[in-house]
């Protein structure tokens, strides 16, 4: 399940990183709004993730 999640993590924040990318490329500053947003939900996921690693060894 984890290796799931991280990847959920990854998804996201590339995700995130490309609409940000188009937002600025075409001027819209929603778009860009919400790919900083998905980029963020997935940087939390993964600290997550790497948090439940830490704590399993």
């Amino acid at each position: 399940m984890s290796g799931e999640q991280k990847a959920k993590a990854h998804v996201e924040q590339a995700k995130g990183k490309a609409k940000e990318t188009v937002g600025r490329a075409v001027g819209n500053e929603r778009m860009t709004a919400e790919g900083r947003a998905e980029q963020a939900k997935g940087d939390a996921r993964q600290v997550k993730e790497k948090m439940k690693d830490m704590f399993r060894r």
